[in-house]
């Protein structure tokens, strides 16, 4: 199903969510979905089971990365009051080269009638919302960033960096779509809590997949391409 085990324990499991894989269903998803997997997972193949999995936040479709489920209506609770202290960290493929290095991006975030999120002054339509970036390497006409989420709007980091003129590769809904990017790259990189019963900081760092570290050139133009083919 797309999902790997980073942790589990009575209360909680951490899993790095493979891209394409929905957090949970919308009812046209035929149950193909991060959530019912690890409901079937704890129930053991068993229907009767009382057990279930809760969701505590939730990553888009197309962003791979770590994810945690809660064990118990409790956990779940306990960790959605105190989500304000979770602290997430992201790697995202941009195009171009962002200037400044170094920054934060706020705006007010709104959603409009086909559900596409955007930036607006109006604060009484829009939620206020942070993302703090650092440019980690630049690949040719893109870079690489580590990016601090501060507020958890939908579509945030997407939004944001489109705005600046940085739109996500492979972001097809913000910014451009290229036939040869095979998926969004946006990776959930760090996740850190408080568990939930023992209060302990836990810290918790998905592997970054091979598919987004492929995304870091540009595709060649389609003429320079032919030109290769007809050297070879």
């Amino acid at each position: 199903m797309g999902l790997e085990i980073l942790h589990e324990d009575r209360d909680i499991i951490v899993v790095n969510k493979a891209a394409g894989l929905l957090t949970m269903g919308t009812g046209r998803d035929g149950g193909r979905t991060a959530h019912a997997a690890l409901d079937d997972y704890v129930k053991k193949g068993n229907h009767k089971s009382r057990e279930r999995i809760f969701i505590v936040h939730r990553l888009d479709r197309d962003t791979s990365g770590a994810l945690v489920f809660a064990r118990t209506e409790k956990a779940k609770e306990t960790l959605q009051k105190n989500w304000e202290e979770a602290k997430k960290t992201y790697l995202a493929f941009v195009e171009g080269h962002p200037d400044p290095k170094e920054g934060k991006i706020s705006s007010y975030l709104a959603e409009n009638e086909a559900r596409r999120v955007y930036s607006t002054k109006d604060k009484r339509k829009g939620r206020l919302s942070h993302t703090e970036y650092k440019v980690l390497k630049e690949v040719g006409t893109r870079a690489l960033l580590e990016i601090t989420l501060l507020t958890g709007r939908k579509n945030q980091i997407r939004v944001h960096l489109a705005d600046k003129g940085w739109p996500i590769v492979g972001d097809g809904k913000y910014g451009k779509k290229i036939r040869d990017n095979k998926r969004l790259a946006l990776h959930s990189h760090t996740l850190s809590f408080d568990h939930p019963f023992r209060g302990e900081r836990m810290i918790f760092e998905a592997p970054v997949p091979n598919t987004f570290h492929k995304m870091a050139a540009a595709p060649q133009p389609e003429e320079s391409t032919k030109k290769r083919r007809n050297l070879d």
